[in-house]
């Protein structure tokens, strides 16, 4: 097997002379690997890390909703306090993506995976013995750890590695379960502290890791293909990536859209009690959402073989902006309400897959966990941030129209930055 020319994921950068443009351009998704460092992943292998993720996301981040009151309440703690507890976990991880992003480029992903799954263990173990605000914290800044190590960003990475030739593909598998994280472990977290306290809940979901994501990233993580000596030696630095727009252009849509969503998610209920819509509205529209994004990526996952990717890459991003125009308007009507939620969740669903993706498409492949990682940070204040100014923007006008418009705007100016992205990636290449 010869090697295949670079695609435009590692030319679009023009990061260095060293790297020479292909003599016949040809639209892959994904830098080819030498011969010798690909082997085909197991049967199984995409479902069973779905899985881990469905237990990482439902306990990592669905579940603190649950246990904010019994925080406040058994700890003597005000909400803003105990709060501040998710948010320096969302710290945590997005100060460790750099450095996680590293290790998984090395090939060892199945280190960072287990170790997050036994921190995770760990973190829920503190927390059921917290007494105070600072334990809170202690246990919670575990947690950040263990997110920075079993979440979405290194499972991706990963995926990219093993599945050079289709990654895009399996990382919208591996997304069908995770989407469903919050419809799982709500209901489930809500009988186990009925049944058990928090605190026994807690002790629950550390068993959940130790039980399910700790064995299966042991096992199914095995013989990650490493970087020859070869390929370390030519390999590019990250700096040289970052002089060019391609990345600055997906950073911005990065951090816009992900301080949009996280502030859609801490304020959708009192945006649709605003709207007077009825109580049982205000519940099964934002229930809707979860489902919705499972759909998209079941969309996408039976059209993507028969569209140009890079055209859906292109519009898929549209639908955000243009789901908070609709809701902008103020229109006090259940079906505009639903209408967004469709354009929100479908457009949410297949955002993850664009974002997950787009490093390795437009910048680089070989590097796509290093270049996603030195976001990690900016991301994290995005979206820790966001839903406070959105609060702000509400308590300077008293409504939500505001905010809502601000944020139109700013999904509009990430869409056109990763366009221009998308646009000098491929020119550059062609």
């Amino acid at each position: 097997m010869q090697n295949k020319p670079n695609s435009p994921e590692t030319n679009a950068n023009a990061a260095s002379d060293t790297l020479q443009a292909p003599s016949e351009p040809q639209k892959t998704e994904a830098n080819t690997l030498p011969a010798t460092l690909i082997t085909a992943p197991p049967r199984g292998f995409v479902l069973w890390l779905s899985v881990a993720q469905l237990v990482s996301w439902g306990t990592l981040f669905y579940t603190f909703s649950l246990l904010l009151e019994h925080f406040e309440r058994d700890l003597s703690v005000s909400r803003v306090d105990a709060s501040i507890a998710f948010s320096l976990a969302l710290l945590v991880e997005g100060l460790l993506a750099f450095f996680i992003g590293r290790l998984i480029d090395a090939g060892r992903a199945r280190a960072v995976m287990c170790c997050g799954s036994a921190m995770a263990a760990l973190g829920f173990v503190t927390m059921s013995f917290v007494q105070n605000q600072w334990q809170l914290y202690a246990a919670w800044f575990l947690i950040g750890v263990a997110m920075s190590g079993t979440l979405y960003q290194p499972a991706f990475s990963l995926l990219i590695r093993r599945y050079p030739s289709d990654f895009r593909r399996a990382i919208i598998t591996l997304t069908f379960l995770g989407g469903l994280a919050s419809t799982v472990f709500i209901p489930l977290m809500a009988w186990l502290i009925s049944v058990f306290t928090w605190r026994g809940a807690v002790i629950a979901l550390a068993l959940l890791h130790l039980a399910i994501c700790l064995p299966i990233h042991a096992y199914w993580l095995r013989g990650e293909p490493q970087k020859s000596a070869h390929e370390r030696a030519a390999q590019v630095s990250l700096k040289s990536f970052t002089k060019h727009f391609p990345f600055w252009g997906l950073a911005v849509f990065f951090v816009l859209f992900s301080g949009i969503t996280t502030s859609l998610g801490a304020h959708l209920v009192s945006i649709l009690r605003e709207r007077d819509l009825p109580a049982l509205w205000i519940i099964v529209i934002p229930a809707s959402i979860g489902v919705l994004q499972v759909a998209g990526r079941v969309v996408l996952f039976f059209t993507e073989k028969h569209i140009d990717v890079h055209k859906a890459n292109r519009w898929i991003p549209v639908l955000l902006p243009t789901a908070l125009f609709v809701l902008a308007l103020g229109l006090q009507s259940p079906w505009i309400a639903i209408f967004y939620a469709l354009l929100y969740g479908m457009a949410n669903g297949m955002i993850t897959i664009v974002k997950a993706t787009a490093m390795a498409q437009y910048v680089s492949r070989e590097r796509a966990a290093s270049l996603n990682g030195l976001l990690g940070f900016p991301t994290a204040v995005a979206r820790a941030a966001a839903p406070s100014l959105l609060a702000a923007l509400w308590t300077i006008s008293g409504n939500y129209q505001m905010g809502l418009s601000v944020m139109a705007a700013a999904g509009a100016l990430a869409v056109v930055a990763f366009w221009v992205a998308q646009r000098k990636a491929l020119r550059h290449y062609l």
